[in-house]
């Protein structure tokens, strides 16, 4: 088997981060939701010395060994998720070593933004992403922390009728990996559902671009690998 390592670059960045700073004899809390696969991940990296903090009242509980201390976040979260827990840690070990704000994953915070906007202005909300999906099920939470009914779908064929009965605004938002192939075929069904107009907001242009992951820079070796994933004779077509 050929592997190809399509690992984000943001979390590949946080694990040689902690494995650096743990040769320098530094321990870590890790800010992050329990069992969350990139949180085991991150984690993994070492034995022991790292501490998973999930709110305020964890930062009490911890009791590292020594006196260098650093945090690191799950990149899914956004700024603001990781800010209260953040200045906990901040007031009870204040030489702690801060995490990087580029650790943090852009699309998340973007999107939360983005929720922040349209929430207040729509009737409902849409989340376009899986249930396993950390940053997706923070945007819904989001939106019903503003006030407004929100739910999350992993594909069109999710989204119940009943839900838009007297609801004239229909707000869709979609988490960080979601493909845009989903979000077009959930607003293909929303038009079925009555909607007549589509609208898309304005926001931040994402500029941010990462290479391919080795072995996969040219369209012929990326048509290869879907064809063998695919078990086809012929080269898979996008």
């Amino acid at each position: 088997f050929q592997v190809f390592d399509a690992t984000c670059p943001l979390v590949t960045k946080v694990h040689v981060e902690v494995a650096k700073l743990a040769k320098e004899g530094y321990e870590f809390l890790m800010i992050g939701h329990k069992g969350h696969p990139e949180v085991e991940g991150t984690m993994g990296q070492l034995s022991d010395g790292i501490y998973l903090v999930e709110d305020v009242a964890d930062v009490g509980r911890v009791r590292p060994r020594g006196d260098k201390l650093a945090v690191v976040t799950q990149t899914t979260l956004s700024v603001d998720d990781a800010a209260e827990i953040l200045a906990a840690v901040k007031a009870r070990f204040p030489h702690v070593r801060e995490p990087k704000k580029q650790d943090i994953c852009y699309a998340t915070q973007n999107r939360q933004d983005a929720v922040k906007l349209l929430a207040p202005a729509v009737d409902i909300v849409i989340v376009v992403g899986s249930p396993t999906s950390s940053n997706s099920n923070r945007l819904r939470e989001l939106a019903q922390r503003l006030g407004t009914p929100a739910h999350m779908v992993d594909a069109a064929e999710d989204l119940q009728p009943a839900w838009f009965e007297g609801r004239q605004r229909v707000g869709l938002t979609a988490g960080a990996s979601a493909p845009d192939v989903l979000v077009q075929q959930v607003i293909v069904r929303l038009r079925e559902l009555g909607a007549t107009t589509v609208r898309k907001m304005d926001g931040v242009t994402e500029t941010v671009h990462f290479p391919l992951p080795r072995g996969l820079g040219d369209r012929s070796m990326a048509e290869a690998a879907l064809a063998v994933a695919q078990g086809g004779d012929e080269p898979a077509r996008s």
